[in-house]
């Protein structure tokens, strides 16, 4: 029996088409690369940079989607022994350790953007804070998809508590 795909699967936000837009020029300039060694004789001076620099937002932006899909790997098999009230106590310290730390880790990762900002790549002479800042942007929407999903959890729990309270 054939399944259904829902439509609102299938659609793809900013944060997705930047993902893919990221992927297809990784390709294409790594095509392109060997493409310029192999074929035409000649190494291009500016292509590794430019797909290393790609991959490190490929990479923080990846890492934001998994929060976004909570998608991450959960060691979850000592927690799934707890009680239910004491599931939704250790989640709720995991996700308060989770925010201070993309805080953290957000305020350092703007500090370092900045502090390179004045440094240029030899081979793109792009500013380094280009390849820098987007552990901040990664580490910004994280937060935010963090944030996010724990306030969903809170309103479930709110309405949850609310049903039972109907129901009695």
């Amino acid at each position: 029996m054939s399944q259904q795909v829902d439509s609102a699967d299938l659609k793809m936000g900013p944060l997705e088409w930047v993902l893919c837009a990221l992927l297809t020029c990784i390709v294409g300039v790594t095509f392109w690369q060997v493409i310029s060694r192999y074929v035409i004789g000649t190494s291009l001076d500016w292509s590794e940079e430019l797909a290393r620099y790609l991959f490190v937002w490929l990479a923080s932006l990846g890492a934001a989607y998994g929060f976004k899909t909570k998608s991450h790997f959960a060691l979850r098999f000592a927690v799934d022994r707890l009680s239910p009230k004491n599931q939704k106590f250790v989640s709720a310290m995991v996700a308060l350790a989770m925010t201070v730390f993309l805080v953290i880790f957000t305020w350092k990762a703007v500090e370092y953007t900045v502090e390179v900002s004045g440094q240029i790549g030899p081979g793109t002479n792009l500013s380094k804070a280009w390849p820098a800042s987007s552990a901040a942007v990664g580490g910004a929407l994280m937060l935010y998809y963090m944030l996010r999903s724990w306030l969903d959890d809170f309103r479930a729990i709110g309405l949850a508590a609310s049903g039972d309270e109907e129901g009695a």
